[in-house]
């Protein structure tokens, strides 16, 4: 008989090592799960890219579908990142506020599709010289057209089999129905055959949102590309809209609307601390 349970993922040690191309493919689901003052709960189809920052010419030539830093159907274009600096110098100034210097970043963050593109999260994966992740950066984009970083050093502790687990203080203004004074609570599993992010947001009562996606590696060909365009022609239409959407019903079953406060400096830096309970 078929096992219709929910599929185990695999740990950090079986999920190996990072992606050894320029440019890599995450083919899986997004899932948001309010808890309270009501359930609310939906999940999508959805295609990620993985690019070392070292790479991107060598990326711009894995399939004639796809592009860096000029247009075509699915691109990655460095300005939806950073301002006028490269996305890799972008990366290291971050890091620098932490006092981490990386040997490698590999960035995962939707693309561009047909030319546009909205990345809620985009993560930075920063590799030491043995290969180890030093640090994660969690950029947070609002529809509002703002962004923050939240630089995050992985400290001795943080990072066990299931997964790197950080906490930081929310900082950032994001949905008009969740109040600032929240927590985010973070399990992430590196890129590597899979991936894995799992974010608990808690006020002081326990949880309220659970957000996550996990996702198969695929090779970024041109077969690979077309057949994810026939799938998901609209992802950014389909993020964006379902954004939308999503908040509409929220405010239909009676979810209060929070202020949009003054947006605070455009990263921070977050400490080490013991893992609370809440994480699990």
């Amino acid at each position: 008989m078929r096992n219709r349970g929910r599929r185990q993922g695999v740990g950090m040690i079986a999920n190996g090592p990072p992606p050894a191309a320029a440019a890599t493919l995450y083919v899986g689901d997004v899932m948001h799960q309010r808890m309270k003052p009501f359930g609310h709960r939906f999940r999508y189809r959805v295609f990620s890219l993985a690019i070392d920052l070292d790479r991107l010419d060598e990326a711009d030539r894995s399939s004639v579908l796809f592009s860096v830093n000029r247009p075509n159907l699915v691109s990655f274009r460095e300005c939806d990142h950073s301002d006028s600096r490269t996305t890799r110098a972008h990366a290291d100034e971050l890091l620098a506020h932490a006092g981490i210097r990386a040997t490698r970043i590999i960035l995962v963050c939707y693309p561009r599709i047909f030319g546009y593109v909205f990345n809620p999260l985009s993560v930075y994966y920063a590799y030491d010289d043995a290969g180890q992740v030093s640090a994660l950066i969690y950029e947070v984009r609002n529809t509002f057209g703002e962004r923050h970083s939240y630089v995050c050093p992985v400290d001795r502790g943080q990072a066990s089999d299931a997964g790197i687990r950080q906490v930081c203080d929310k900082l950032f203004h994001v949905s008009p129905f969740i109040e600032m004074d929240m927590r985010y609570h973070f399990r992430m599993l590196p890129p590597g055959r899979e991936i894995r992010w799992r974010i608990l947001e808690t006020d002081k009562h326990g949880p309220l949102l659970a957000a996550t996606f996990a996702g198969q590696q695929a090779s970024l060909t041109t077969a690979a590309l077309a057949g994810l365009l026939l799938r998901l022609p609209f992802l950014t239409a389909k993020i964006v809209g379902g954004i939308h959407w999503e908040a509409l019903k929220l405010w239909l079953k009676g979810a209060r609307y929070i202020r949009r406060p003054a947006p605070p400096p455009p990263h921070s830096v977050v400490l080490s601390e013991q893992i609370p309970d809440a994480a699990e």
